[in-house]
C-alpha cells in the first residue's frame, strides 16, 4: 500500500449501536464453546430432527414443483425453466400454495396476495417492524422473556421493545392492557404486540383459549397489532387454533416459518399481513417495497423445494411432519421424566411441562450465567442455553433453556444426567 494513502479509520463508537448490544452477541458464545468442546452435549440449539434428512427429497420436491407449473399453472418449459432460475416477484412465487396449506393446517383464510415470501421468518420480522418505526414514538410490546431473533430485528430498526408479564399460560393480557396505558401516559405509541401463542421460544409456553381470545379482544380495543408467531405449533399434543384463525377485525400479522416444518436450509419463511393500508392497498404491498430494497426476492428454487414438499403431502405440513412430531414428542417427555429421576427431590430446582415444541425452562437457585455455562462444558461436557440472553440480560440469572429437538434418547439421558451433575454441585 502507497504509504501516501491513509486507510479508512472505523470505530466501533461510530457503528450503528445495535452492533454492541449484548443481545446481537449472546449466541456467538454457544458457537464457540461447541467449537471448542466438541464432545460436549448439546441442549441448546432448537434445531430440527436430523435422521430423516435425505438429499434425494430435495429433487423430488423440485420435481413436484415443476410437475405443478406444467399441470396446474400451464408452463411449457422454457416458463418452468425461468421459474426457476430468474428473479421471481418479490411477494414470491408460492403464496398461493403457502395460502393453502394455512388453510388445511391451521383453518386460516388468506388470500395469496396478502402473503410475503420472506427470506425466513426474521426478515418477516425486519420488514413488520422496520414499516410500523414511523418516529420515537413508536415501540413494540413482547413478552419477557422474548425470542432474542426478534429483540435483534428490533435493535436494527431501532424500535424500542418494552416487556409485557409473561408466566405459565403466556403472555398475560392484562398486564398488555397496563402497558398500553403506561405507554399512553408516557406520550409513546404502540404500533404492536409480539406474541408466540404456541410452545413459545424460549420458555416452551402456551396460551389457553380464554386468553387468547381476551388478547384479541385487547388488541382490538386499543387498535394495535399482534404478530403472531408461530414456528412451533404443529409439534404439540393438542392444536388449539391460531390467534389468525380467530380474529375477526384484522389485528394479526402471521409470520410463519418452514424452518422447523419444512427444511431449514432452504431459509424460507413468511408474512400473513392482510390488514388494508389507507391510501396504500395492503399491509403485505408496504412490506413488499422493503423486500425489494432488501433481498430483492427469495430464492425461486427455495421455494420451489418448500411447494413440493407442500405439494407431495396435499398441502399439509401436518401430514408432512407425522414422524418429526412423534420424536419431539417422546424426547419432550423423555426430558421431562429423566428432570423428575435425577432431580425431582431437590428443592429450589423445579422446571415448567410443556405439551409440545421444542423447550423446557429449567430454575435453580443459583446464578445462572455465561461463566456457569462455560464451566458446563468444560467439567460436565453439557451446553444450555442461560435465559437472561432473552430478558435482554436484565432477568432470567437463575434459569436455563434446554432444547429437546435435536438429540437421541440415550444423548437426552446422559446429557440431563451431566446437568443434573452440574446442578446437584452447585446445591448448597
Amino acid at each position: 500500500m502507497d504509504s501516501n494513502v491513509l486507510s479508512t479509520h472505523l470505530d466501533m463508537e461510530t457503528l450503528h449501536g445495535s452492533l454492541t448490544d449484548p443481545a446481537i452477541s449472546s449466541m456467538n458464545l454457544l458457537n464457540e464453546l461447541i467449537d471448542e468442546y466438541p464432545v460436549a452435549i448439546s441442549m441448546a440449539a432448537g434445531r430440527p430432527y436430523e435422521e430423516f434428512f435425505d438429499i434425494r427429497l430435495i429433487h423430488d420436491y423440485l420435481d413436484a414443483y415443476c410437475e405443478h407449473l406444467r399441470r396446474d399453472r400451464k408452463l411449457d418449459e422454457a416458463g418452468v425453466t425461468r421459474a426457476l432460475f430468474q428473479y421471481g416477484t418479490t411477494k414470491g412465487i408460492i403464496a398461493d400454495i403457502i395460502a393453502r396449506n394455512l388453510a388445511e393446517d391451521e383453518n386460516i383464510d388468506a388470500a395469496p396476495e396478502s402473503v410475503v415470501v420472506t427470506v425466513g421468518a426474521q426478515e418477516a420480522m425486519f420488514l413488520v417492524l422496520r414499516t410500523l418505526r414511523a418516529n420515537e414514538r413508536d415501540v413494540l410490546l413482547a413478552p419477557a422473556p422474548t425470542y432474542v431473533g426478534l429483540t435483534g430485528a428490533a435493535l436494527l430498526t431501532d424500535t424500542p421493545v418494552w416487556p409485557v408479564r409473561s408466566g405459565e399460560n403466556g403472555i398475560d393480557p392484562e398486564d398488555l392492557v397496563l402497558q398500553l396505558k403506561r405507554a399512553d401516559d408516557q406520550g409513546k405509541r404502540v404500533r404492536a404486540c409480539y406474541v408466540t401463542p404456541n410452545f413459545a421460544n424460549p420458555t416452551g409456553t402456551s396460551m389457553d383459549l380464554p386468553s387468547r381470545h381476551r388478547l384479541l379482544e385487547v388488541a382490538a380495543a386499543h387498535g394495535i397489532l399482534l404478530l403472531e408467531d408461530n414456528a412451533y405449533g404443529l409439534f404439540g399434543a393438542e392444536r388449539l387454533p391460531t390467534l389468525k384463525a380467530l380474529d375477526r377485525s384484522g389485528n394479526v400479522v402471521y409470520i410463519g416459518s418452514f424452518a422447523k416444518t419444512g427444511m431449514p436450509g432452504a431459509r424460507v419463511g413468511y408474512a400473513v399481513a392482510d390488514q388494508r393500508v389507507a391510501g396504500g392497498g395492503l399491509y403485505a404491498d408496504q412490506l413488499s417495497k422493503l423486500k425489494g430494497m432488501l433481498t430483492v426476492n427469495t430464492s425461486p428454487i427455495a421455494q420451489a423445494v418448500i411447494a413440493g414438499k407442500l405439494l407431495l403431502n396435499d398441502y399439509s405440513l401436518t401430514k408432512a411432519n407425522v414422524r418429526e412430531t412423534a420424536i419431539y414428542q417422546r424426547n419432550l417427555h423423555l426430558t421431562l421424566s429423566e428432570l423428575d429421576r435425577r432431580l425431582g427431590e431437590h428443592p429450589g430446582v423445579r422446571w415448567n411441562t410443556p405439551t409440545g415444541g421444542f423447550f423446557v425452562t429449567v430454575t435453580v437457585p443459583f446464578i445462572v450465567d455465561d461463566e456457569l455455562l462455560a464451566d458446563a462444558a468444560r467439567d460436565h461436557g453439557v451446553l444450555f442455553t442461560p435465559m437472561h440472553h432473552f430478558y435482554g440480560g436484565k432477568d432470567g440469572f437463575n434459569q436455563l433453556r434446554l432444547s429437546i429437538s435435536l438429540l437421541t434418547p440415550e444423548l437426552i439421558e446422559e446429557g440431563v444426567s451431566r446437568l443434573a451433575a452440574l446442578i446437584t454441585s452447585r446445591l448448597p
